[in-house]
C-alpha cells in the first residue's frame, strides 16, 4: 500500500485523462469512458488541457504518452493529461469536480465550444459549390 503514503497533491497521484476516454469514434472496449451522446469527435490532449486549465484545475500534459489500447501511433492520438483532483487533505480541489468522471464529462461538454473547434467547423463547407453533383456523364446506350 505504497500509494496510501503518497499525498493526493503529488503529481503521480493526479488522475490521467487520455483523449480516447472522450472520443465518440471509440467503443467502450476501445477505451471510451463516457456515454456516446456526450462524447466528442477526436479530442486532443491540448484541448483537454485548455478546458481543464481554464476552469482552474492544476493540469500537466505528457505529450509523448500513448493510450495502451490505441492502435494508431499517429501524433494526433498521442498525449495524456494529468489533473489534480484532490488537495493535501483529501478534499476535492473544486467542489464541482468530486470525481474523475465529472472532469471527463465537463471536458467533453466544453471542448466543442473552443474557438479552434468552431473555426474548423465553419471552414469545411467552402469546397461545396452549387450545381455540382448529381449524375456524372452517361456513356452511350448499348443496343
Amino acid at each position: 500500500m505504497a500509494w496510501a503514503a503518497a499525498s493526493p497533491a503529488d503529481k503521480e497521484r493526479f488522475i490521467c485523462i487520455y483523449p480516447a476516454y472522450l472520443n465518440n469514434k471509440k467503443t467502450i472496449a476501445e477505451g471510451r469512458r463516457i456515454p456516446m451522446d456526450k462524447a466528442i469527435e477526436n479530442p486532443t490532449s491540448t484541448e483537454i488541457q485548455d478546458v481543464c486549465a481554464a476552469v482552474g484545475l492544476n493540469v500537466l500534459v505528457e505529450k509523448n504518452k500513448l493510450y495502451p489500447r490505441e492502435w494508431n501511433r499517429d501524433v494526433q492520438y498521442r498525449g495524456r493529461v494529468r489533473v489534480q483532483l484532490r488537495l493535501e487533505d483529501g478534499n476535492p480541489c473544486l467542489p464541482q469536480f468530486p470525481t474523475r468522471k465529472s472532469v471527463m464529462l465537463y471536458a467533453a461538454e466544453t471542448i466543442p465550444k473552443l474557438k479552434t473547434r468552431t473555426q474548423k467547423m465553419g471552414g469545411s463547407d467552402q469546397n461545396l459549390q452549387p450545381g455540382e453533383g448529381g449524375k456524372k456523364g452517361k456513356g452511350k446506350k448499348k443496343k
